[in-house]
């Protein structure tokens, strides 16, 4: 009998940290990795917001020195990256603190990357591109959907190409995740939907992923039904310390579903529109996923029959495919609930940006040669992926 050689790793941080007051433990972390003098990679928003001095207040009373860099955009940039790079080495920093969500940590990283191994950004698009370790680093969430404080990826806008590179390196995690649900009391409705969906599509694509393993499957369930219980309460009631609690713990499980799983073509599409169109990822990805999982229904039946359970359709009686169609009802049906536009154009007007079927071309092709599409379950042809866009429209 032959025997197929398949293993399957398992990326996560050393240390994690979810609950109220976890904050207060950034500090003794840090030093406890070896950092001394972090450069604390953040936005112009949370430091508006008040968060960011929450947290140097918390380094000033342990008497540490750092650096803020909160240059960090949405959709970070190969530019991005180089000018903290340059402060980072200007300040002589020892250390990294990224602050905020997926686009702070997503910086940060590539700030680390660079720091640690020469070069540009650029040279790690890929899988494991680096060969030394990152500084010491301590990740702190601030929105409920990323999981960027503890997975393996970065997603780093190539401007010349107007494409978005993604990273995959298992050096890249976190030393220290933190989640306090604290942090994020403030984070507007719209904000609260668009994160919640990203980490429901994490959920979602781990699940149907064609790498998926026991160890991933168990984290992604149980983030698909949290998320069915605490998203619509933390849209509805920013304050709901309970809903923001539960949201803490479903986007971390989707973020351990798919840094060991990896994802699908909803990632792999929602990069180029993002790279394309400077779009926020998280409602992307909402507006593609009920599209996508249509295709890739028939690969994965029985998983969508379950998601719709999890989602909390009630499928007894019904045969598979009735019942696997109830999840794309459902994700349908959540998205609309919490305010997502329902297609691409609206996307678009909602942030002052013009949407073109005539762009479509070049986005599939960029899409089928992102790294996310390689689980996707179901193998899709240049024609599907224009269907898909063309009918998210």
């Amino acid at each position: 009998m032959a025997i197929r050689e398949e293993v399957f790793g398992y990326f996560i941080p050393s240390v994690t940290l979810i609950g109220i007051g976890a904050a207060k433990e950034i500090p003794g972390k840090l030093r406890a990795l070896g950092g001394s003098k972090p450069l604390i990679v953040t936005d112009k928003g949370i430091t508006a917001a008040g968060i960011a001095k929450q947290i140097t207040d918390l380094l000033d009373k342990a008497e540490m020195e750092y650096i803020v860099f909160d240059e960090t955009i949405p959709n970070p940039t190969d530019k991005n990256v180089h000018d903290g790079v340059e402060v980072y080495k200007k300040e002589k920093c020892d250390s990294l603190i990224t602050l905020g969500g997926g686009s702070a940590h997503d910086c940060g990283k590539g700030v680390g990357l660079v720091i640690a191994n020469g070069g540009a950004i650029h040279d790690f698009e890929g899988v494991d591109k680096s060969s030394k370790p990152m500084p010491p680093y301590v990740a702190v969430n601030t929105t409920a959907g990323t999981a960027s404080e503890m997975t393996r990826f970065c997603i780093i806008t190539d401007t010349s190409r107007k494409v978005k590179m993604a990273i995959v390196d298992w050096r890249v995690t976190p030393g220290v995740a933190l989640d306090d649900p604290m942090l994020m009391m403030g984070m507007p409705p719209a904000l609260t939907a668009a994160t919640g969906m990203d980490a429901l599509t994490h959920a979602v694509e781990a699940y149907v992923s064609t790498a998926a393993t026991p160890l991933t499957d168990s984290a992604a369930e149980k983030a698909i039904e949290l998320i069915a219980r605490h998203l619509r309460p933390a849209v509805a009631n920013g304050s709901d310390i309970d809903a923001r609690e539960g949201m803490c713990y479903a986007q971390y499980l989707a973020g351990m579903a798919f840094n060991n799983a990896s994802l699908g073509h909803v990632h792999a599409m929602a990069h180029q529109l993002g790279g394309f169109y400077d779009l926020p990822h998280g409602e992307c990805n909402a507006i593609l996923l009920p599209h996508v999982s249509a295709f890739n229904l028939i690969g994965k039946i029985e998983r969508f029959v379950k998601i719709a359970e999890l989602l909390g359709e009630v499928t007894s009686g019904l045969s598979p495919r009735s019942a696997a169609e109830l999840a794309i009802d459902a994700i349908k049906k959540l998205s609309a609930d919490i305010g997502i536009p329902s297609g691409l154009v609206e996307l678009g007007k909602r942030y002052g940006k013009e949407v073109r079927a005539e762009d479509i071309p070049t986005m599939r092709a960029n899409a089928q040669k992102d790294a996310c599409g390689l689980t996707n379950p179901r193998l899709p042809k240049d024609m599907d992926v224009e269907a898909i866009y063309t009918a998210a429209l």
